[in-house]
């Protein structure tokens, strides 16, 4: 009864003394207000980037989730990551993507994981207003892309592009595949072993077999096993994934039957190289399969005694160029760029250890001259200067 009878007093007081003095009271209410938002602003802080996403994503009816052309495994795994993620927070999702699906180990990981994969050619395509840019922070590759704004942006490549409501580019990562791979780890999801059910696992959030698959050859692909580019998120996200990975399925992606013409124009590389000190040029002319090139480049590169290579190849008119490099003093993307910065329709770039870029033909619309050829020894001869750091 004391403790009760001073409690009362106690308040009595402090009701005195905020009628005597209004003030007071006004200001303790707006420290009261500034420490509610200060944590509030902090506990938003602290909210992981998959949270956020998922978040995101749950605000949609439905998505589009765009690949850059041509996907690469990366690229298609980081797409069906986002995908699930979006299903099972009752949000459709449509993966598409412009160009083709060519390289031999591309068309198996779509074939062995059966995935829904839409070709598009205009920006009329796309399936869903909302659009969830995976493995590049640009539109690109299809009529109408520059109208595009995207909602999110999920990469590892450097760029200036930017999702509306999101943005997540770690320059630092190995793969965009490690980034999706971490969101659904931000929430908690568990991977579902290839032998079991996503009922048996308990979680209302889940990470199947076949995504797992996927984002794990996605990191290997786009790290050459973890040994190129690789970061600790990287391996990290490996660690992740490995309980749900499907290792017959992981086998038979990365080992599908080798086109014919991809042997003939690794050994015409070869053959054909151009060696100026530790580095290599091979110009393997007209090719009909375009992913042979930067496949000879890999081939290249292993060679004892160079350091970096680029390897030039024609087809239908545009000349493409692949190229690779593990000497620190090279920075493959810049050497490539600066070669083609002063070429007309031509454009190029990349990483440090990968580059590549294109030289479209010029064609007159009247056709009354002929379009020009590109002078691929002069174009040989750039390179040279390039990676010896003469630009």
């Amino acid at each position: 009864m004391r403790a009760m009878s001073a409690a009362g007093d106690r308040f009595s007081q402090a009701e005195a003394m905020v009628r005597q003095n209004p003030e007071v009271a006004v200001g303790v209410a707006l420290v009261v207000l500034i420490t509610v938002a200060v944590v509030v602003v902090v506990l938003r802080a602290r909210r992981t980037p998959g949270v956020k996403f998922r978040r995101l994503l749950a605000d949609e009816e439905e998505i589009t989730v765009l690949m850059h052309p041509n996907p690469d495994p990366d690229a298609m795994s980081a797409a069906v990551g986002v995908a699930s993620l979006a299903d099972q927070v009752d949000v459709d999702a449509t993966v598409q993507y412009p160009g083709q699906i060519r390289h031999q180990e591309n068309r198996a990981f779509r074939t062995v994981l059966d995935l829904e994969l839409e070709p598009i050619k205009h920006v009329s395509d796309l399936a869903a207003e909302s659009v969830v840019l995976v493995d590049h922070n640009e539109p690109r590759g299809f009529a109408g892309a520059d109208g595009v704004l995207p909602m999110a942006v999920v990469d590892h490549h450097p760029g200036d592009g930017a999702g509306e409501a999101f943005t997540d580019v770690r320059t630092d990562y190995g793969a965009s595949a490690s980034v999706v791979a971490e969101y659904f780890r931000d929430n908690d999801a568990v991977p579902v072993p290839p032998d079991k059910h996503a009922s048996e696992t308990g979680s209302s959030l889940t990470l199947s077999t076949d995504t797992a698959t996927g984002l794990l050859y996605g990191i290997l692909a786009d790290t050459k096993h973890l040994t190129v580019g690789a970061s600790e998120p990287d391996f990290a996200a490996a660690a992740y994934l490995y309980p749900g990975v499907d290792q017959d399925r992981l086998d038979r992606i990365a080992n599908p039957a080798v086109d014919a013409e991809v042997l003939e124009v690794k050994a015409r590389a070869i053959a054909g190289r151009r060696i100026e000190g530790s580095f290599g040029v091979a110009d393997v002319g007209g090719v009909n399969n375009v992913d042979a090139i930067p496949q000879a480049a890999d081939e290249l590169i292993q060679l004892e005694g160079v350091s970096a290579v680029v390897v030039i190849g024609e087809r239908e008119g545009t000349v493409h160029l692949s190229g690779r490099s593990r000497d620190d003093r090279v920075h493959m993307g810049n050497a490539i760029a600066a070669v083609l910065d002063d070429i007309d329709n031509a454009n190029g770039g990349g990483h440090s250890r990968m580059g590549g870029g294109t030289i479209e033909p010029e064609i007159d619309p009247t056709g009354e001259t002929e379009s020009e050829t590109v002078d691929r020894d002069a174009l040989a001869d750039g390179l040279f200067r390039a990676m010896a750091g003469d630009v």
